[in-house]
């Protein structure tokens, strides 16, 4: 039960591990863990920064997957507000390994738009940061789906886990920086995560996400300094036997 309750610890720390310093915010690594041709697997996820996503992946071959996600988060706060859209696209292989384990490689391509106004009560308007962002990503997702059973409520909680890893090539271009043109940024970020699920109902369970990023180059509005901690629902339907 340790492990669980360290990823919800985690969770609960989001506030003070998420910064906002940084034009991009990462959606949550998407880890359908597919297993047939004609498998279905979707999610809804958010943080307590408002970061929501929305994913989806098809099996359309026995080792061939695609997937797909939409990500959004708008804010208005007294210091700052965010309009942050973006989207990916991934094609990628899974296969099941003997003794139930699953591994997936995906490989995509996104897209988006992110702004930011800053102001103070004093000042109002500060500065106002805009741009596009174009991403290319690799991504490796593996569990052993070796589910341990918790008795909590007077009821049995089947629990898996699985980890994966994500690196993107991120781009900002169409910089503006109060107007003005300003000069574009680049940055290439890891994405180590590891991920709880506890089995609800049929086919339906809860996900933890919790992880770090780490960006390879010194930017300064293109960073890692938003969180990729995650919580929300997952659904596979028409898989192969055996918990995921």
């Amino acid at each position: 039960m340790l492990y669980p309750l360290r990823c919800a610890a985690l969770l609960l720390l989001l506030p003070l591990l998420a910064g906002c310093s940084s034009l991009y915010f990462p959606p949550p690594p998407q880890v359908p863990l597919l297993t047939q041709k004609g498998e279905w697997s979707g999610g809804l996820h958010t943080n307590f920064n408002q970061n929501t996503a929305a994913q989806g992946a098809y099996a359309v071959s026995d080792h061939l997957g695609v997937m797909g996600s939409v990500s959004f988060l708008h804010t208005d706060k007294k210091k700052r507000a965010e309009d942050h859209d973006f989207g990916e696209l991934g094609l990628g292989y899974y296969t099941r390994l003997r003794d139930n384990r699953v591994l997936e490689v995906y490989g995509g391509y996104g897209l988006g738009h992110t702004k930011r106004v800053e102001r103070t009560p004093a000042e109002g308007i500060t500065r106002t940061l805009e741009g596009s962002l174009d991403k290319y990503f690799l991504q490796v997702n593996y569990t052993s789906k070796d589910k341990k059973t918790y008795h909590v409520l007077g009821r049995d909680w089947p629990v898996t886990y699985g980890t994966a890893l994500r690196a993107s090539y991120v781009t900002l271009t169409n910089f503006r920086l109060d107007g003005q043109p300003h000069t574009p940024e680049d940055n290439v970020f890891l994405e180590p995560i590891t991920y709880t699920r506890i089995n609800l109902v049929g086919p339906l369970d809860f996900q933890l996400i919790s992880g770090s990023n780490f960006g390879l180059r010194h930017r300064r509005y293109l960073k890692a300094a938003n969180s990729v901690f995650q919580f929300g629902l997952v659904v596979n339907v028409g898989g192969q036997s055996g918990g995921k």
